[in-house]
């Protein structure tokens, strides 16, 4: 059988400046040149992998808080620490309402053996970010 990988990701916008913004200053993700597809969308580089956004106006159909069942993407940091204090001098916080665009969650000690947290986009699609496993050399 043929290796795969995972090529990019795909994700509805509703406004796509906002959400070029959102990604490129949140998490630093350059923009790559992108054919001129019908649909307006953006290209973004993480490593090997690219998040490709796709404008529908109408925007995501999700409502309600973070549930981490539903479906979601992650990305994987080696500073979770420095990442999580970059949300908070955002203004992202773990307290208050679970609608609040800017609510966190936060799992330090997962039973993932790593810590993880869940936020939303402007279009409220779920992102994960986990910290890198512990070591075991």
């Amino acid at each position: 059988m043929a290796e795969l990988e995972v090529h990019h990701i795909s994700v509805v916008v509703s406004d796509l400046d906002r959400s070029i913004d959102f990604y490129h200053s949140l998490f630093g993700l350059p923009r790559l040149d992108r054919p001129p597809f019908k649909t307006a969308g953006a290209w973004l580089a993480c490593g090997k992998v690219q998040i490709h956004l796709i404008q529908y106006p109408p925007g995501s159909f999700r409502t309600g808080p973070i549930d981490t069942s539903d479906g979601h993407f992650c990305f994987r940091t080696d500073d979770f620490a420095g990442f999580l204090g970059g949300l908070f001098a955002r203004g992202f916080r773990e307290d208050g309402d679970e609608d609040d665009p800017a609510h966190i969650v936060v799992y330090r000690d997962s039973v993932a053996g790593f810590p993880q947290l869940y936020l939303r986009d402007p279009d409220r699609n779920i992102i994960e970010i986990n910290g890198a496993p512990p070591r075991h050399d």
